[in-house]
């Protein structure tokens, strides 16, 4: 049958050309003059050229079949228009929750090369959120849970809704991917690279590594992240852009 797609068949690419088009509101993308839409039927509708040009991008560079998986960029798109729109408030709930048990405020009891290292990796971004966001961060030893202050949570909970939706759905994302609202922030703001984000969020990962040596399956697993958070700081650029 025409069309029809066997379960676990990738779809096969239906289009030849993807072009950028400015239109009412923002800017589109024509998959051969066609408007690119959501899964849900809604016209794609990005609010920055550069976001609309990083999506075009992924359409355009699939092959005979479509690698929706590791389109992140379109991904991203589809959240923002369709998923975050009706749900701020529970994704801004979400948010505060992963400041709640937020990588970067664990640090280890030992060895002390580790301490030291995460220390001099996550001690300044946690100075520069606190003065420049009002996000206190309390910090623990060891892996048993702390909890953070009201305050810092219900700060984190306003700075997602400050955020349009766009905007919001990488910074949701970002958290999910570093388990940090620190990095997540960091990224959103300016203040490191997507790489520096993610290695920063590995701290603990990359000293194991250098003892013990690097495992191929997770050496494949952290490239593939890295490349979302690459994806995820050229999202954030092209937004205040």
């Amino acid at each position: 049958m025409k069309g029809f797609v066997e379960p676990g068949e990738k779809p096969r690419r239906f289009y030849k050309d993807v072009a950028v088009a400015p239109t009412e509101g923002g800017f589109g993308i024509q998959l051969d003059s066609r408007n690119l839409r959501t899964p849900k039927g809604r016209v794609f509708l990005a609010p920055a050229r550069a976001i609309a040009e990083q999506v075009a991008e992924e359409w355009a560079a699939q092959g005979e079949h479509l690698e929706l998986a590791k389109m992140h960029a379109n991904r991203l798109a589809n959240t923002a228009l369709e998923a975050i729109p009706g749900n701020r408030d529970a994704v801004a709930d979400q948010m505060a929750q992963y400041a709640g048990a937020d990588l970067v405020c664990y640090f280890a009891e030992a060895p002390a090369a580790l301490v030291d290292r995460q220390t001099a990796a996550w001690g300044p971004l946690l100075e520069r959120a606190e003065a420049e966001e009002g996000l206190i961060f309390v910090r623990a030893e060891g892996i048993v849970h702390r909890d953070q202050p009201p305050e810092t949570l219900a700060r984190m909970r306003a700075l997602a809704l400050e955020l349009d939706d766009f905007t919001l759905a990488g910074f949701a994302f970002g958290a999910a991917l570093f388990g940090s609202t620190v990095l997540a922030t960091a990224l959103l703001r300016g203040w490191v690279s997507g790489a520096e984000a993610f290695e920063l969020s590995r701290v603990d990962e990359a000293f194991q590594e250098e003892k013990w040596g690097i495992d191929a399956e997770a050496a494949e697993r952290a490239d593939r992240l890295r490349g979302e958070a690459t994806v995820l700081d050229r999202w954030f650029r092209g937004l205040r852009a």
